[in-house]
């Protein structure tokens, strides 16, 4: 079987999000069939800049396929548009010239896909958002399997991604809550799909002594791995632990990845920065607990790393997927608004029993669903169903309308039609939400 794997950017050096995401399921899937990467020469997600040269190189043994960007991203443009499909009445020509503004728009991978469709049994589309995929889908739709990595923002309310919920062969979900918001706002509950989410490479034997080694950090730590970002949460993870530090002047916060925003000058906020593999899970290790404090994430890597290590973890109960996470794996707590933040962290590094059992049944849950084994198997076996189902595919991708029907302003705003889905977990167990009782 040959398969692509086509996703926006792609590299070693990208250590997170959809992107990592895509390349460990390149790889763990070249185990099993033909692999070889579309993507872009992009690595900068805010300009699209062609950083690579296009053409074929080999990463970690699998085959990358390398398109040029037309145009770099205009961010004032892209500002304005995400202003008129998000909060105003608009029309599919207004959400179409969003997607070319937003990138990275590269119609040589598209004609790629075009003239070399039948090369491939499978094309396996990372985020649903993006200009390769919405064009991708429309040209492999017999053969695209989606992963959308969908998060709760006004994107997913655009009129112009219901057709491609509903005309993939298949779709491999991150999380039940992604899952739920997809199928209503998309009415695409008849398409094949799967709750899969991703493995991780997690070592067997981390060394939190040499992290404090390394460092010099003694005490309690809790940790933050990911993008230093406000769209992440953390200019409120800041301003949460800079008051919860006054109660707990022993506590070290330990930032890893790099920063898109000032970190807090403070003696208990330690940033160091973009860290090997090795390092970061020697961080992990060595913490106390997780915390994750973002809003939006169609799942969350790190959450399941900490989980592999038997690290409890506590997360933003306004993201819906965290929330549904820990509600299924009782290896965190979630909260709502500082108090719950500073009770929920005092609750688990006051308790070493509690720590220490909801560290294990984080353990048990990423061994049970996230394991690559598990995540492999997922993905073999919706590929056998298709296989199995043939030529039975209906596309049901509806054409362009006209010029007078793209041009015609009587689509909601996107943040509207998002405010209107399912919200909270999709709870398997009671909820371990901590605050006011």
């Amino acid at each position: 079987m040959r398969l692509a794997v086509v996703v926006q950017r792609y590299g070693s050096d990208l250590n997170g999000g959809a992107e990592l995401h895509a390349r460990y399921v390149a790889e763990h899937l070249a185990q099993h069939a033909d692999v070889e990467v579309l993507t872009t020469c992009a690595t900068n997600y805010i300009t699209w800049s062609n950083d690579h040269s296009p053409g074929i190189e080999h990463l970690n043994g699998v085959p990358v396929r390398r398109f040029k960007v037309s145009r770099e991203r205009n961010v004032e443009d892209f500002g304005r548009r995400s202003a008129q499909v998000f909060e105003k009445q608009h029309s599919v020509a207004a959400e179409l010239h969003w997607l070319r503004s937003e990138g990275p728009t590269c119609p040589a991978l598209i004609n790629h896909l075009r003239r070399h469709e039948t090369d491939y049994d499978y094309c396996i589309f990372f985020s649903f958002r993006y200009y390769h995929a919405y064009y991708g889908i429309r040209v492999t739709a017999g053969r695209a399997v989606l992963v959308p990595t969908a998060e709760r923002d006004s994107a997913l309310g655009l009129r112009i991604f219901g057709d491609c919920f509903r005309g993939v062969r298949a779709l491999m979900y991150n999380s039940h809550e992604e899952r739920a918001l997809i199928q209503d706002v998309s009415n695409n509950a008849s398409v094949p799909n799967v709750v899969v989410g991703i493995g991780s490479e997690v070592p067997t034997d981390p060394q939190p002594a040499r992290f404090r080694r390394a460092t010099g950090i003694e005490g309690p730590t809790i940790i933050y791995v990911g993008r230093i970002d406000e769209n992440k949460g953390c200019h409120e993870l800041f301003e949460y632990f800079q008051r919860y530090a006054r109660t707990a002047p022993e506590l070290t916060l330990v930032l890893v990845g790099n920063p898109v925003m000032p970190v807090p000058d403070h003696p208990q906020i330690r940033h160091l920065g973009f860290v090997s593999d090795l390092e970061k899970f020697d961080a992990m290790a060595a913490a106390e607990l997780l915390v994750m404090p973002s809003y939006y994430e169609s799942l969350s890597m790190v959450t399941l790393e900490a989980w592999a290590l038997g690290r409890p973890v506590i997360a933003n109960g306004g993201c819906d997927v965290l929330a549904g996470q820990c509600v299924r794996s009782n290896a965190g707590l979630f909260y709502e608004g500082y108090e719950e933040f500073a009770e929920a962290l005092h609750t688990i590094l006051a308790h070493s029993a509690l720590r220490r059992a909801l560290g294990e049944n984080g353990r048990t849950y990423f061994n049970t669903h996230y394991t690559w084994p598990v995540i492999e198997q997922k993905y073999l076996g919706m590929l056998e169903r298709l296989e199995q189902e043939g030529g039975s595919f209906v596309n049901h991708l509806n054409p362009l309308p006209g010029w007078f029907g793209r041009h015609r302003r009587d689509l909601p705003p996107g943040q509207e039609v998002v405010a209107r889905l399912p919200t909270g977990p999709a709870p398997l167990a009671p909820s371990p939400k901590v605050g006011n009782r």
